[in-house]
Parts: structure tokens; C-alpha cells; sequence
């Protein structure tokens, strides 16, 4: 295994910067841009599909009783928005292609 590294927003604009040659100020607009329209969308409720990546949607967990893991204690879970992630079968099939190369 190899060290864990973390792709972050600067890494995103640098490659759009190396791909598309626009300066390193307008990649870093539209990679800010592309990533509030998702999470807008997400407020609003709205399923973002991102054909061959995968779907984020908002789902409404409902309340319900749960238990403190440090005392055992019954504990009330109020109800909340959560967000969830499916990746579309094309990145499955890639990542869990890349995990067998050597």
C-alpha cells in the first residue's frame, strides 16, 4: 500500500488549469462555481446526477430512538437531512479495477 494522499479543491483547478490553459484565477472560478451550483441544488432538495460519476441525493432521516455508546443511555435522534452518495457503475467498475493493478 502506498501513502493516502487527498484530492483538494487547488488540485481540481490546477488540472483545469493544465487541460483547458485558461489562467489559474478563471479555473479556480469555475471549479468554486461548479461546486456551489451542487451544493444549492442540494438545499433545495434536488437530486445532482453527474452521468458516470454518480447521484447525490437529500434524504429525510426520520426520528428515532438511538443509544449513547459511552453510557448505554437511551438517546432521542431528532430528524434531519442527510446527504447520500451512489457512484454511477462505470467509477465502480474503475476503481475497483485500479485496486488489482501492480
Amino acid at each position: 500500500m502506498g501513502e493516502q494522499q487527498t484530492l483538494t479543491r487547488a488540485d481540481l483547478c490546477e488540472a483545469v488549469h493544465d487541460e483547458v490553459g485558461l489562467s489559474r484565477q478563471e479555473c479556480s472560478s469555475m471549479v468554486e462555481r461548479t461546486l456551489d451550483l451542487i451544493v444549492e441544488s442540494l438545499e433545495r432538495g434536488e437530486t445532482v446526477k453527474l452521468s458516470g460519476f454518480g447521484v447525490f441525493q437529500v434524504r429525510e432521516k426520520r426520528a428515532r430512538m438511538g443509544r449513547n455508546p459511552k453510557t448505554g443511555e437511551p438517546a432521542a435522534i431528532h430528524p434531519r437531512r442527510v446527504i447520500s452518495f451512489r457512484a454511477s457503475q462505470i467509477m465502480k467498475s474503475k476503481v475497483h479495477g485500479a485496486g488489482n493493478e501492480d
